[in-house]
């Protein structure tokens, strides 16, 4: 596996769904369930609910009602853009990897033109919201997420400059939201993420510190902000458990058991998204329960035999290489 910047980076932003609320209410009244017409909160959650199940499809569809309803607001194009960002993972990356992104492919999807113009959007319209003098803590955070998005992708095109400038932007804009407002508990994920993964980066790639004067991370801060939102967060609880159990299975930090009980979490919360169990099982792998492990891998791989959706044939595939990398002798079908 690589050890280039990019991809921690990478594996660090997986995902944006903290970034709900939309620029025309403030962060928290529209958390404590006011009703705004242009931005029902129904439709974010149900969104959420349906990428966490792994349909991506269907998410992306109930982030467009968001964007019918409030054009001006980034919320709705951010979101999607995490809907399309994972419909790029589910195609090019190696699912059960602990490092989530550096083995996705580097050449373009047909969804990345689309994620493009959804980031750009959604910097855009956010820079209009504090130009307006809006709702600031929202708007930085979605700037944040932004940038978070756009460094993931700059780090599967191998761009590592770029990718590391964007991953600063993600984090200054993630600490003006906490500087707007120190309550936003969601808004711990940017510096989390970033504080975790730049501590850890290899020295070989810390050089980068000095070409774009890259701000120091600290490990342990960046695993307790995490923890932090996966306790209290409000819509981005599910992100951060998701990012603490791909942490705990690195090698770095071969926590496996604290990754294994997330992922079982994740999959007893969403029972629809064969993703999870085939993660749990990978950690059954790490642990050194083989019979678990490849009970997992069966399971899934029997259970997503007839899926048609392209989420569903990427677990598919991968519970199928999973499979014949425990037994190479055989074929899977």
């Amino acid at each position: 596996m690589s050890d280039r910047f990019r991809v921690r980076v990478g594996v660090a932003v997986a995902g944006v769904w903290s970034l709900l609320v939309p620029v025309t209410q403030p962060f928290h009244a529209a958390l404590e369930g006011q009703n705004d017409p242009k931005f029902p909160l129904e439709d974010a959650r149900q969104g959420l609910d349906l990428l966490m199940e792994g349909d991506p499809d269907a998410a992306i569809a109930a982030f467009r009602k968001i964007q019918e309803r409030d054009a001006e607001s980034p919320a709705g194009y951010l979101l999607e853009a995490d809907a399309f960002w994972w419909k790029i993972y589910l195609a090019t990356a190696d699912l059960i990897d602990p490092e989530v992104l550096d083995v996705a492919s580097s050449g373009r999807t047909p969804y990345d033109s689309r994620f493009e113009e959804l980031v750009n959007l959604t910097l855009g319209k956010s820079a209009a919201c504090l130009r307006a003098n809006q709702d600031a803590a929202g708007c930085y955070l979605h700037q944040s997420l932004a940038y978070g998005l756009k460094a993931r992708l700059d780090g599967l095109r191998g761009k590592d400059l770029a990718t590391a400038r964007a991953a600063v932007r993600m984090r200054n804009f993630s600490l003006s939201a906490l500087r707007s407002d120190p309550n936003l508990t969601d808004a711990l994920l940017g510096a989390g993420i970033y504080n975790y993964f730049e501590d850890t980066l290899p020295a070989v790639v810390k050089i980068l510190r000095f070409l774009i004067a890259l701000p120091g991370g600290d490990r342990e801060r960046g695993l307790e902000q995490l923890q932090q939102v996966a306790r209290k967060g409000v819509l981005a609880r599910d992100d951060a458990r998701f990012l603490l159990a791909k942490n705990y299975s690195r090698g770095n930090e071969k926590q496996y058991t604290k990754s294994l009980e997330l992922f079982e979490q994740l999959a007893r919360d969403y029972p629809q998204n064969p993703l999870w169990p085939l993660l749990a099982g990978s950690l059954q792998c790490r642990l050194g329960h083989a019979d678990a492990c490849e009970a997992a891998y069966g399971q899934v791989f029997k259970r997503t035999a007839s899926e048609k959706s392209e989420a569903r044939q990427a677990v598919h595939r991968a519970a199928r290489k999973a499979l014949e990398h425990l037994h190479p002798q055989e074929k899977f079908e």
